[in-house]
């Protein structure tokens, strides 16, 4: 193996050295609980509030609208259960979309189990909601409408700040798993109306396992977590300081590198779609191109191909991808993602999702365009569905 090229940067990051500096000290020396009256916990409460401080920046939040969790799947279920659970009274209508992380999907399925109903917005070829099924869709009993900024597998970016200003004019909540998007793409949650957010350190090269839900002021939701009076008596649990800690620093270099960052991956996955594109025949781009688009996602869909063999032949050379949402790896069923957007069975199951990162060179795509062809090529030689397919073609 001549190389490592890793090219899963949706499914998790590395922790920057700069991040993992600043958490050090929370493990051994400043270890005091924020909830205890002496000075030593000082110290510990001051890093909370400036990773809060940090958070709310980069968002364009009041730091009291930032409560942390411990990551982005918490922050969507507190998001959703905990409106669902406050407003009761009011409605029991969800609305969402086909194409959602399992973070969302199920956890609308668990409230429709107990008397919630929930509509899932079909979505395009693109992956894109169209804003007239929203609008269609909601009834005197809705009270929350949760769509993804950014999707996970094939990059697709919701126009949330058109959704946000219908919604806020029919004062309907709007939730919205930022997961992806943070740190990646522009978000501001005043300018595109945002009421809930959700974000996880370890996507934008912070630690595991923290993260964080915006719930804008003034809007009551119930605790999901329940026990002691921490977060302002709305998540029980001893704060997880070093992570905060390192969520705030990783979120701060996120954002002020964020236009140049993002220009270098866009690029280098403009360049990585073209040369696969032009290289395997065959192949379709899964999600839209340009500027609606994640800028460091690519996800393929290769006919005749079987994509759980595909990452192992990638392996083989080096190069770590994925198939999908690096949550349901160990599925042997399709993405409901990619079936969302229209593709069969077999076409799906033939996905390749490589995502760029701040490592990701222009040496590596090179290498990815060297070797992907030609493991392509001698799966397809070997594949009974590529000689069916070439039949049905007229091609064999």
């Amino acid at each position: 193996m001549s190389k490592k090229v890793y090219l899963d940067y949706a499914a998790t990051t590395y922790t920057r050295p700069e991040v993992l500096e600043e958490m050090l000290p929370y493990f051994t020396e400043q270890f005091g609980n924020p909830s205890s009256l002496y000075t030593f916990s000082e110290d510990t409460k001051k890093a909370i509030l400036k990773a809060r401080e940090r958070i709310a920046k980069a968002i364009n939040a009041d730091k009291d609208e930032i409560y942390f969790t411990a990551g982005g799947s918490e922050a969507d279920n507190w998001a959703i259960k905990g409106i669902v659970s406050a407003l009761r009274n009011k409605g029991n209508h969800i609305i969402t979309t086909a194409i959602e992380h399992h973070a969302v999907i199920n956890t609308c399925k668990y409230l429709e189990r107990n008397g919630c109903e929930v509509t899932y917005l079909p979505v395009d070829a693109e992956g894109f909601i169209n804003i007239e099924d929203l609008k269609n869709a909601i009834t005197d009993k809705t009270i929350l409408v949760s769509i993804m900024f950014a999707n996970n597998e094939v990059g697709t970016l919701q126009p949330i700040k058109e959704i946000g200003t219908f919604l806020r004019e029919k004062k309907i909540l709007f939730h919205t798993d930022a997961v992806q998007a943070v740190g990646h793409v522009p978000v501001d949650v005043k300018d595109m109306n945002i009421d809930l957010l959700s974000l996880a350190g370890h996507k934008f090269y912070g630690p595991k396992g923290v993260g964080a839900l915006y719930i804008r002021k003034g809007i009551r939701i119930d605790n999901l977590i329940h026990g002691g009076g921490q977060e302002r008596n709305k998540r029980a649990s001893t704060e997880n300081i070093s992570g905060i800690v390192g969520l705030g620093k990783a979120i701060e270099l996120a954002t002020a590198e964020l236009a140049e960052e993002s220009k270098r991956v866009y690029d280098l996955r403009e360049k990585l779609i073209d040369g696969i594109l032009e290289r395997i025949p065959y192949t379709k781009l899964n999600g839209p191109r340009g500027n609606k688009r994640l800028p460091g996602n690519t996800d393929f869909s290769f006919i005749g191909i079987e994509g759980e063999t595909l990452l192992l032949d990638l392996d083989d050379e080096g190069i770590y991808g994925s198939t999908g949402s690096a949550c349901a790896s160990g599925s042997l069923d399709p993405s409901h993602v990619l079936l969302a957007l229209g593709l069969n069975h077999e076409t799906a199951h033939g996905s390749l999702r490589l995502t760029l990162g701040a490592k990701t060179t222009e040496d590596e795509i090179d290498y990815v365009l060297e070797v992907l062809p030609r493991i392509i090529k001698r799966r397809r030689e070997m594949s009974p569905l590529w000689e069916q397919f070439l039949k049905e073609k007229g091609e064999n």
